[in-house]
């Protein structure tokens, strides 16, 4: 059992639309000794968000108040829309100044994207990708595959991820490990939000996105010149991706094989990660090696804030 945590829930995006889900995932937190907090997280609603803009900018900006206790994990209640609409309120100065070199892991997925890619790209903190409240803690079958990764990930100084899928094309690579939403990515592009990555490992999942959209959104990475800029393209999951009659057979699959001719970098598959009850957690900005062959690949992290 992981040791007891001070867990703080802050909810940069939607209001969670089911109860039931964050009374089970508080009453398993609670159970296994944590302590829970910001419990206001969870109650506040602002047509379909989890409060107004500037309560959800506030919520982040008082991590940046030398005068409160951190706690261990900043957890995202839930994913959705609204994070976007924070990026331009929140105090990265502040934020920069109070949590550099802190044993304090902020984790989510999702839209929870943005909140990651801006506290990067303008503050240099490393966070990370990994299971939230209502989806994951608060399942109705607890993953015990992503609980377990999730402490690895998170009190650890480094690890291993090894994935037995065969990849087609050979890879030893290695650079800084970043990535998750491929639309809340896009959606950065050309913005000051989108981290200046050079020689990285990306990562990328997405949910209800037909191949088509998914194509479309990696070509809009593509032509901004971030993918030229990377060592690999890791894919994780697309859950709930599926073709319809007039696609004409064009698949998932076709879509990676059009991806794979056009960006140069190799373009690795199978990572479990994403909206799926069995998700590893993944520091966003930390260091990566990665070695891929026909048996599958391996991944190796470190140079990440762990709470030990």
């Amino acid at each position: 059992m992981a040791a007891s945590r001070t867990i703080e829930l802050i909810a940069p995006s939607g209001c969670p639309q089911d109860p039931a889900a964050v009374e089970r995932a508080l009453q398993r937190l609670r159970e296994e000794g944590h302590r829970v907090e910001g419990l206001e997280a969870t109650e506040r609603r602002y047509q379909r968000f989890a409060g107004t803009d500037a309560q959800r900018a506030a919520e982040l900006n008082r991590f940046a108040d030398r005068s409160l206790k951190l706690p261990d994990i900043a957890l995202a209640v839930r994913g959705g829309y609204g994070a976007i609409r924070l990026l331009h309120g929140l105090d990265y100065d502040g934020l920069k100044k109070r949590l550099t070199g802190q044993p304090i892991a902020f984790v989510g997925h999702s839209d929870f994207t943005a909140i990651q890619f801006a506290l990067l790209s303008q503050a240099g903190l490393t966070t990370f990708g990994g299971p939230m409240l209502v989806s994951d803690f608060g399942a109705v079958e607890l993953s015990s595959f992503a609980m377990a990764h999730f402490w690895q990930a998170l009190t650890t100084p480094t690890f291993t991820l090894k994935i037995s899928e065969p990849q087609a094309q050979p890879t030893s690579a290695s650079g800084t490990l970043w990535g998750g939403n491929l639309a809340t990515m896009a959606s950065l592009v050309g913005t000051p939000f989108m981290p200046a990555v050079q020689g990285g490992i990306l990562f990328i999942e997405d949910v209800n996105e037909q191949p088509f959209r998914l194509e479309r959104m990696i070509y809009q990475l593509h032509l901004a010149g971030i993918l030229e800029r990377q060592k690999a393209l890791v894919l994780g999951c697309f859950t709930g991706c599926k073709q319809f009659e007039s696609d004409s057979g064009y698949d998932l699959n076709a879509m990676i094989e059009q991806v794979r001719s056009v960006i140069g970098s190799p373009v690795l598959t199978g990572l479990p990660f994403g909206h799926v009850p069995n998700l590893v957690t993944l520091p966003v900005g930390a260091r990566a090696k990665l070695e891929a062959d026909a048996h599958g690949f391996e991944l190796t992290v470190d140079g990440y804030p762990h709470l030990g």
